[in-house]
């Protein structure tokens, strides 16, 4: 006879907390939301890699592509981008991630003075970037020629054949710097002439980079950015339990800072070959692993080595794995137990293993509630698929603004490998996603300020300032249908909300 668990399987809808004493030091600003991202020996060091807000966002198609992974590493958090596309295009969208911010940034569009303006224009469409280094070359390090950016030529002015020594910056006119010199002092040089970029060069006058203006100051409106030692944004990237051997390597290459395998369900052999693998391969290379739903799949994945462990089948807004398979437990029920697993892990062992709820959070209250039952930061799908930033389109249904969103388990994403199980590569014999809209809801850093400053404000209604603060302050109640009703607003006609583009 199947073994029957005592505790029920609940979801975040049926858990409110309950308030403690609010402190002086309990006001939103002196509020940390810093979480590790990776196993470390609690107490007596810091975990390697830490983010400065507690989401990432999910290994996705219509979630987790560059853009997105720019603006989320830019505000604290962390994307995976996903795996479900060809080795070299992930890793491309990885190296785009890298490129963003460097500091002194390698020039990534180069040109030969005798290539006309439409090549420039063609450049211009394909990236986004204004700026165009030329080198006699035409490579990103040849000698440097001069510089074309958007104030060099008028489209309307000139015939798209002028050739770019015609209307480019020459070598002449321009303010370098030598290889060597320091990101503050390129920042001096660069406020001091007033330039929007700097070129660097070696001895030879060849180009080593760029430093640009428009960096110095957008990392003074987000103080949170999360960066590398070399002043990087942060990368990382999913992985499978099929090609990872090709993978890893490419995404290493591309500069990933940390790597999680995809699956709806951890609790796998696979998933202990690739951990071990890339431990071997790569034993610097952080690599999450998942999703579990109890304590025994957290142990076995952590015993594998896995730097920190998701928690959460079947709670995602497009996921459909209990109702096609029958498995999968209630969030808030998987992430305490989980949780406690973690706990007694870090008894007998000394070595804190962080864990990361998937799934199942719908309002921003639901974020709270998953910290509060012991979570270290959250993964989110249908949340960041509302933004601009993510990869698909925006659509007008039915008289409001709109965005796709599909599960990695739909057959639009065509993802056999998270799903099958080895019998026949390339293959789903049914769905466990559906192809769905999500709300437009505008730009990410806007809304995901919003929703940090909610998550600020429960913590100090709590009387807590950090997130282990708050596990350990907690207290939570259960609600009873009647009472979520209660909650909401109620024997009111409220105001139809204006729509925006």
């Amino acid at each position: 006879m199947a073994k029957i668990f005592d505790e029920e399987s609940r979801t975040f809808n049926e858990y409110l907390l309950i308030p403690n004493l609010t402190t002086e030091d309990c006001q939103p600003h002196k509020v940390d939301l810093s979480a590790p991202l990776v196993r470390f020996r609690k107490g007596h060091e810091e975990s390697r890699l830490k983010i400065n807000v507690p989401l990432t966002s999910a290994v996705m198609q219509a979630v987790s592509g560059s853009k997105l992974a720019i603006a989320l590493s830019r505000s604290g958090g962390l994307s995976f981008i996903y795996v479900s596309q060809s080795i070299e295009s992930q890793a491309d969208m990885v190296a785009q991630v890298k490129k963003y911010k460097a500091g002194i940034v390698v020039s990534d569009t180069n040109l030969t003075q005798h290539d006309r303006l439409s090549d420039v224009l063609d450049i211009k469409r394909a990236t986004g970037h204004s700026t165009v280094s030329v080198t006699d070359d035409g490579s990103s390090h040849g000698k440097l020629v001069g510089l074309v950016t958007s104030r060099d030529y008028r489209v309307s002015r000139i015939s798209p054949e002028t050739k770019v020594s015609e209307f480019m910056t020459p070598l002449s006119q321009l303010i370098t710097a030598r290889e060597g010199i320091t990101l503050s002092e390129a920042n001096d040089i660069i406020w001091e002439h007033k330039i929007n970029q700097l070129p660097i060069v070696d001895d030879k006058g060849h180009l080593v980079g760029l430093v640009f203006r428009k960096d110095y100051e957008q990392h003074k409106d987000n103080p949170l950015e999360l960066l590398d030692h070399s002043k990087r944004l942060i990368a990382a990237a999913g992985i499978n339990t099929r090609d990872y051997q090709q993978r890893v390597p490419a995404l290493v290459e591309a500069g990933a800072d940390a790597v999680c395998i995809d699956s709806s369900d951890g609790f796998s052999v696979w998933q202990k070959e690739t951990l071990q693998w890339v431990k071997q391969h790569y034993p610097e290379l952080p690599v999450g692993a998942g999703n579990v739903v109890d304590a025994e799949g957290f142990r076995y994945l952590a015993d594998a080595g896995a730097d920190f462990v998701k928690v959460g089948i079947g709670g995602g807004s497009i996921c459909i794995t209990r109702e096609q398979k029958g498995i999968g437990c209630g969030q808030a029920t998987a992430v305490m137990n989980v949780a406690h697993a973690r706990d007694r892990y870090f008894e007998e062992t000394g070595i804190y293993v962080p864990i990361c709820s998937d799934g199942g959070i719908v309002y921003d209250y639901h974020m709270s509630l998953a910290l509060a039952m012991g979570a270290d930061f959250m993964m989110l799908g249908r949340y960041f698929a509302r933004f601009d930033e993510s990869p698909t389109r925006m659509m007008l249904v039915n008289g409001s603004y709109v965005k796709e969103y599909w599960g990695e388990g739909s057959n639009r994403a065509r993802n056999w490998q998270r799903y099958e199980m080895g019998e026949k590569a390339g293959h789903m014999a049914f769905e466990e996603g559906v192809d769905s809209y999500v709300p437009y809801a505008g730009p990410l850093k806007v809304n995901l300020d919003t929703t940090l400053a909610k998550i600020k404000a429960t913590m100090c209604a709590c009387g807590a300032t950090s997130i282990p603060m708050f596990q350990e302050k907690a207290r939570l109640v259960r609600v009873s249908p009647t009472s979520i009703v209660e909650g909401g607003a109620h024997d009111v006609i409220t105001k139809e909300s204006e729509r925006r583009p």
